[in-house]
């Protein structure tokens, strides 16, 4: 998703230590913050894995940390831009921290959807383009994209809190999708959809027609499997499947690359 980023907003930055930068930091924070969740193995065959194998999980989070540290120090010069990436991401999962100076944010956090969405969109998004000091003409497309990721993300993750809502519930989570009646979530879901269409359709006079055909695939199967998704709870739907639409775009936008556009 970063690397389309850069072809789309055509940055110039070190891609090779920014990839790296971001894989390393993902392994990380996602080991972190899974080892910190007891989850409701009700749903997930996943979550009782991860719970056989905590070791397994502490161990990945200090390979991320340690890649992430080695490719930081080579884009150290960017460290503001990088450093809000790093407070975000941790910021999500800080609540599940085991002492009071964290657990109280469980208690005055709101919207947490909205805090993922904007995670996963400033550090695909956003972070290459302040890394690369993107021009002020170009703003206008970067704040599309943007929109778009946001909009899109969002969706796709209002179908993964609708499956743990009870759950979210019990635990005093607070998101709009814990208290809004089922008709107005739909309502809520179809309209971001509508918004990352939007957004997708103008950026079509700066983007080539595959690019907008990229952009706009994933939109129209999260438009088609809301129904399914929320009928079906495996691990498969959600970890493979709706997890894979936030990268779908990218990878079909790498595949006609890759094949020269034919």
């Amino acid at each position: 998703m970063a690397w389309q980023s850069e072809e789309i907003l055509q940055l110039k930055l070190d891609r090779l230590n920014f990839g790296g930068f971001v894989f390393f930091s993902t392994i990380c924070s996602y080991n972190f913050h899974w080892y910190l969740t007891p989850g409701s193995i009700r749903n997930s065959e996943r979550i009782l894995w991860g719970q056989r194998r905590r070791a397994l999980q502490l161990l990945g989070c200090a390979i991320g940390l340690l890649g992430s540290l080695w490719f930081f120090m080579k884009l150290y010069q960017h460290w503001l831009p990088i450093g809000g990436a790093v407070v975000l991401t941790f910021l999500y999962s800080a609540p599940k921290v085991p002492h009071p100076v964290f657990r109280w944010l469980a208690k005055i956090a709101v919207g947490k959807t909205i805090f993922l969405s904007f995670v996963w969109m400033y550090v695909t998004t956003l972070l290459p383009a302040f890394m690369a000091d993107i021009m002020l003409a170009d703003v206008r497309d970067l704040v599309l994209l943007a929109v778009y990721r946001f909009f899109l993300i969002y969706a796709i993750c209002i179908l993964f809190d609708y499956r743990d809502r009870e759950e979210d519930r019990q635990q005093g989570i607070r998101s709009l999708i814990t208290f809004l009646p089922e008709h107005q979530l739909d309502r809520l879901y179809y309209i971001s959809l509508l918004i990352a269409a939007g957004t997708a359709i103008a950026l079509a006079p700066a983007v080539p027609l595959y690019v907008l055909f990229s952009l706009l695939a994933p939109v129209a199967v999260t438009v088609l499997v809301k129904g399914y998704a929320q009928k079906h709870t495996s691990d498969y739907v959600y970890y493979f499947f709706l997890d894979g639409l936030m990268m779908l775009s990218a990878l079909l936008h790498f595949a006609w690359m890759a094949l020269g556009g034919i």
